[in-house]
């Protein structure tokens, strides 16, 4: 298998591929063991994660808080993290797939480097800007261990920055082949949307801000190539 090469331009997968993957799923009763967090939750995290750090807040974004941060963004800056990379490595049966064709979720794993963007929190936004990110990011109790502060290297120099699902912590991490990530992403739907679409929406994100990652290249080919060998849309894993 041969990685493509940066930038990748025209990618393979297009948003002709993310119609074909999408189905319509049901949301999923709400899980009772988890925790939710309340507005004095987050603003307590938010307290915790933030004292003593640099202000305004910078955020690490590799995936999805690049194309959709709903937070407001004041200072952007490319940076590279040393010491992570991207992985989908998280298995999802919920949000982005389904206990019936399970997703996969990004994170940072340990190992080699990670291009990304420092996105400041805008001054005078903390308190709805951090609950914003919190929420979206943690949702409950059980998952607040998944925020952390890395070391990021950027045109100032080497700095911190808040990032999620680093090392990730109490979740069900799976380590699929590339092959098997992608027949994962090209099937798997939750009522949030499809992996197809995480994917495509994050490569072209990449690609528009100069941030080169081979392993998302190949990964976006071969999710492509995989939906285009589909008799009709949608046809699940092994239907021929």
């Amino acid at each position: 298998m041969k990685d493509a090469p940066f930038p990748a331009a025209p990618l393979a997968l297009t948003p002709d591929h993310v119609t074909r993957a999408h189905r319509d799923v049901a949301e999923p009763p709400y899980d009772t063991r988890w925790t939710l967090l309340t507005d004095d939750d987050l603003d307590a995290l938010a307290e915790e994660l933030t004292a003593g750090r640099p202000h305004p807040v910078p955020i690490f974004a590799y995936g999805s808080l690049i194309w959709k941060p709903d937070f407001e963004v004041g200072g952007i800056r490319r940076g590279v993290a040393p010491g992570w990379h991207r992985s989908f490595c998280i298995e999802l049966n919920h949000w982005r797939g389904s206990p019936d064709c399970p997703g996969l979720m990004l994170a940072l794993e340990p190992g080699g480097s990670c291009s990304g963007l420092i996105m400041e929190v805008a001054p005078g936004t903390e308190r709805d800007s951090m609950r914003a990110i919190l929420r979206r990011e943690l949702v409950a109790h059980e998952l607040v261990k998944n925020a952390r502060w890395i070391t990021v290297e950027t045109e100032r120099g080497t700095e911190e920055a808040l990032t999620f699902y680093a090392d990730t912590v109490d979740h069900s991490v799976v380590h699929l082949p590339v092959e098997e990530q992608a027949q994962r992403l090209a099937h798997a739907c939750g009522h949030a949307g499809s992996g197809t679409e995480y994917l495509q929406r994050t490569a072209s994100a990449l690609a528009e801000h100069g941030l080169d990652d081979p392993y998302i290249w190949t990964l976006q080919r071969l999710v492509a190539e995989e939906i285009d060998s589909w008799p009709q849309p949608g046809a699940p894993i092994g239907d021929v």
